[in-house]
């Protein structure tokens, strides 16, 4: 056996049960912005939680093909099965302001950035 497939074997560790999403995080002045490659899913096979400050994005992928005995598998780097991912925002935002498109593959989430700061006024009872 070559080398390069000896050093493939190696790599077992990559295998996860769970695989785990790739995301940018955007912030501008009025919102966040999340974005993720999510190739061979459609919108109905995600599902997205915002809880507090965090998001969080979960799905499965079926490549749809079954490996034979006869096949060799050389190189598997896409992941197949489960995936998850949760992101902590930079922000507070609205939770009743997101919009998420699934177009072409990618996975854009926008959410309106709110102002958590509030002045509170205190009592003096008047020593």
């Amino acid at each position: 056996m070559d080398k390069h497939f000896q050093e493939h074997d190696s790599l077992a560790w990559l295998s996860q049960t769970e695989g785990q999403l790739s995301v940018d995080v955007i912030e501008n002045e009025t919102e966040i912005i999340v974005r993720a490659a999510i190739a061979g899913v459609t919108a109905d096979e995600l599902d997205i939680q915002l809880s507090e400050d965090t998001i969080t994005i979960r799905g499965e992928r079926d490549h749809g093909c079954e490996v034979t005995s006869n096949e060799t598998i050389h190189a598997e780097e896409c992941h197949w099965g489960s995936f998850s991912r949760s992101v902590i925002l930079p922000a507070h935002v609205n939770p009743d302001d997101v919009n998420a498109s699934l177009k072409r593959g990618i996975l854009t989430l926008r959410m309106k950035k709110v102002e958590m700061e509030r002045s509170i006024e205190i009592d003096d009872d008047g020593y």
